[in-house]
């Protein structure tokens, strides 16, 4: 196993506060009391392979919300799911064909604040054994992955924006290859980045 490993596991011992999509937008008035709708998302580490790789996906185009951006599988906690954690797996299973005897969760992370009005938990898992992703069609373009060490090491991200409603709006972006990864999947993972920075 990598030497990266230990190092992320040492990394989570460390107390963090939770993120948000408007920490780079100071200037963002978020009203008290709102409500969020709770989700969780996999993300889930491969560590049977010569190097860790995180699993990503590429959403569908046709889709209505976020059409064709990267993402972890995940999504919203259904009334029969027992948990975020549960949520996470069993849309994983859904998503990319991953079984949950295949993912050994390791941690539960911090919360992440969308702008579309959900409360992201975030459960870091390691997949072990072979892994041959099915993507569901009507949700997943297509399933990849990156290498854990590009995602944890924060000098491989930066922050870019757009006007969004009005207003310009920072995000940051982890690019790899051809893949732009960026928005909540970039600010979840720039997240646990800076944890081994701690």
């Amino acid at each position: 196993m990598s030497d990266l490993i230990p190092s992320l596991l040492a990394a989570l011992e460390q107390p963090v506060e939770g993120s948000s999509d408007f920490d780079l937008n100071p200037e963002v008035a978020l009203p008290e009391g709102r409500i969020l709708r709770p989700a969780g998302v996999l993300i889930g580490v491969q560590v049977d392979v010569p190097v860790p790789r995180v699993i990503l996906t590429k959403r569908s185009s046709s889709l209505k919300h976020h059409p064709g951006q990267i993402a972890f599988p995940g999504g919203k906690v259904e009334p029969d799911d027992k948990d975020v954690v549960h949520a996470a797996l069993r849309e994983a299973q859904e998503e990319i064909g991953l079984s949950p005897d295949q993912v050994q969760v390791m941690a539960q992370l911090p919360t992440h604040e969308t702008v579309t009005g959900f409360q992201v938990s975030p459960v870091l898992g390691f997949v072990t054994g072979q892994f041959d992703p099915v993507p569901e069609p009507g949700e997943v373009a297509e399933v990849f992955t990156v290498p854990l060490a590009h995602v944890l090491d924060s000098a491989n991200y930066l922050v870019q924006s757009r006007r969004w409603r009005g207003t310009r709006r920072y995000y940051y972006v982890v690019p790899f290859g051809p893949y732009y990864i960026w928005g909540a999947t970039a600010r979840m993972l720039r997240a646990l980045a800076g944890r081994l920075e701690a």
